[in-house]
C-alpha cells in the first residue's frame, strides 16, 4: 500500500478512533495518566527523605514538571526525595520526553506484537512525523538513538563525576543528568552543593558545559531531523525542507543568542570570569534557554536585558517532534517569512526555493497566537491572586512553564496553590501542544458542508 493511500485511509478513521476519542485526545489522556501515576508514586512514604507523604499538589506539580519534562521544582529533587523519589522523577522524564506512545510501540515491538494503522497514525502524531509510511521504522530508530546518545552522555559525565562522587555515585550522577540533558527537562541533584543550584558550581568545566549541551541540542533539533540526516549523511543538498530550515534556525539561535547573552552581561555576570569561563556560560546560556531548564549563573542576578533574551528564547524553544518544548523553530521560522512575504507581496510563503502549503501557515500562526495568549492569560492570573511579586519575574515563570523550560528567577516555592495549578496546566499545554489542546475538545466536531458568505474588513 503506497504512503498516500495510508494517509487517506487514516484520515477517514481519525473519527471513528477509539470509540469516538481521536488520536489528539488519546494523547491528551495518555499524559494525564502518566502524570497521575508519577504523583501517587511520589506521594508514597518512600518517596519521601523525611518518610513523610508528600502533599498532593507537590507531587502533581513535580510529576507534572518531570512529564512534560520542564524542570520547575517546588522541592529541590536531592533534598526532597530519596533514590526511589528520584528514579520515579526520571522515569517520567524520559517517558516524557521520548512520548508514552513510542515507548509503549517499541514494548510492542519487543513483544511482536502486530502494529496496525491506527498504532502507526498514532505514532505519526506523538513524533510530528511528515507521513505515516516509515513510522515503525523511526519508533526503533528514535529509541536506539536515545539509548546511544544518552549512554554515552552518561558515561562521559561518570568519568567526570566519578573522582567527585565516588564509583555507584558518580556513574548514577552521569545517568540522571544525560537522561534529563537529552529530554531537555533540567532537572538534576546538585542539591548537596546548595539548594536549586543546578549546574552552577561547573560554570567552567568544559566536560560538563559541553557534554550537558550537545545532549540538550541533539535531543531538541527532532527525531524527523535524525532520520533525514542518518538517511543522507552530510548531503546538505538532500536534506528535507524541515531539516533545513531546523538546523539553521537552531545554529542562529544557539550562537546569535551566546553573542547577546555575552553583551548583556560582560559587565554584570561575566565580569570576574575568564575568557573560557565567559564562552562557556554564554553558550549555556543560550542552548539551555530553549526549552532545558539548566544554568549554570543565579538567573535571578542577570540583567533585564538578559531577563527578556532568555524569554524569547524560551516561547521559541525547540522543534517539532523533538525533547524540546516552546512554538518550536519552525514557527517562528513560518512568521518571519510570512512577514517578508506580506511586505513584498508575494504570493505564498517561500522557503529554500519551496513554497510552503498553507496548512502549515495556519498551524504556525495559531501556535504562535495560543501560546501568547495562554501566557498573558496565565499572567494576569497569577499576578491578580499574588500582587506582591514582580511582574517580570511573573512573566518570566510562565513563559518558562509554557515552553517547558524550567528556569526561574526563584518564586516557584513562592506562588500559592492557585498559581501553581496555573503553572501546572500551563506545563501540560505546552507539552502537548497548545493548538493540540484545543483540538483535543474541538476535532470531533463536524464542520458544516456550506461555507458562510465572504465578509470584508480592513486590516493594518
Amino acid at each position: 500500500m503506497k504512503s498516500g493511500d495510508m494517509e487517506e485511509i487514516l484520515k477517514r478513521e481519525k473519527k471513528s478512533w477509539k470509540k469516538g476519542i481521536s488520536q489528539t485526545q488519546f494523547i491528551a489522556y495518555g499524559f494525564f495518566c502518566v502524570i497521575m501515576a508519577g504523583t501517587l508514586l511520589l506521594m508514597l512514604p518512600a518517596a519521601s527523605r523525611d518518610g513523610q507523604c508528600a502533599g498532593f499538589l507537590e507531587c502533581l506539580f513535580t510529576a507534572t514538571s518531570a512529564s512534560c519534562v520542564t524542570g520547575l521544582v517546588v522541592y529541590d529533587t536531592w533534598s526532597q526525595w530519596t533514590l526511589f523519589g528520584q528514579l520515579v522523577i526520571i522515569t517520567l522524564i524520559q517517558i516524557g520526553g521520548l512520548g508514552f506512545i513510542t515507548v509503549g510501540v517499541f514494548l510492542s515491538i519487543l513483544l511482536r506484537r502486530r502494529i496496525g494503522l491506527k498504532e502507526r497514525g498514532l505514532i505519526q502524531e506523538s513524533v510530528n512525523a511528515l507521513q505515516i509510511g516509515g513510522v515503525v521504522r523511526l519508533a526503533k530508530k528514535i529509541i536506539i538513538g536515545t539509548c546511544i546518545f544518552e549512554g554515552i552522555g552518561a558515561l562521559i559525565l561518570a568519568l567526570r563525576f566519578i573522582p567527585e562522587y565516588g564509583f555507584l555515585k558518580g556513574i548514577y550522577y552521569g545517568v540522571f543528568h544525560a537522561v534529563s540533558a537529552f529530554c531537555n527537562a533540567g532537572f538534576d541533584l546538585m542539591g548537596h552543593k546548595g539548594a536549586y543550584s543546578s549546574l552552577v558550581s561547573y560554570y567552567d568545566d568544559v566536560v560538563v558545559n559541553a557534554v550537558i549541551m550537545l545532549l540538550i541540542i541533539i535531543g531538541g533539533i527532532g527525531f524527523i531531523v535524525w532520520d533525514d540526516i542518518e538517511r543522507n549523511r552530510l548531503n546538505w543538498k538532500r536534506y528535507a525542507l524541515h531539516t533545513k530550515i531546523v538546523l539553521i534556525t537552531t545554529a542562529i539561535l544557539i550562537f546569535g543568542g551566546a553573542i547577546l547573552f555575552y553583551l548583556c552581561e560582560k559587565d554584570h555576570l561575566l565580569a570576574d570570569m575568564d575568557g573560557k569561563a565567559r564562552i562557556l556560560t554564554s553558550l549555556f546560556a543560550s542552548v539551555t534557554a530553549r526549552t532545558a531548564g539548566f544554568n549554570t549563573v543565579d538567573t535571578a542576578a542577570m540583567q533585564d536585558s538578559s531577563i527578556f533574551l532568555t524569554i524569547v528564547l524560551m516561547f521559541i524553544g525547540g522543534s517539532p517532534g523533538s525533547t524540546a518544548g516552546g512554538i518550536k523553530t519552525t514557527a517562528i521560522v513560518i512568521m518571519l517569512f510570512g512577514v517578508i512575504s506580506s511586505i513584498r507581496g508575494t504570493d505564498g510563503v517561500n522557503v529554500f526555493g519551496r513554497r510552503l502549503e498553507d496548512d502549515a501557515i495556519k498551524r504556525g500562526s495559531a501556535i504562535f497566537s495560543l501560546n501568547l495568549f495562554l501566557i498573558v492569560a496565565a499572567s494576569l492570573a497569577v499576578m491578580a491572586a499574588q500582587p506582591e511579586l514582580v511582574m517580570s519575574d511573573v512573566l518570566f515563570e510562565t513563559f518558562s512553564a509554557m515552553g517547558t523550560v524550567g528556569m526561574s528567577t526563584g518564586i516557584t516555592r513562592e506562588l500559592t496553590d492557585f498559581s501553581r495549578v496555573v503553572m501546572i496546566l500551563l506545563m501540560y499545554c505546552g507539552r502537548i501542544g497548545s493548538l493540540s489542546f484545543a483540538l483535543a475538545f474541538t476535532q470531533n466536531k463536524n464542520t458544516p458542508p456550506v461555507k458562510l458568505p465572504v465578509g470584508h474588513i480592513a486590516v493594518g
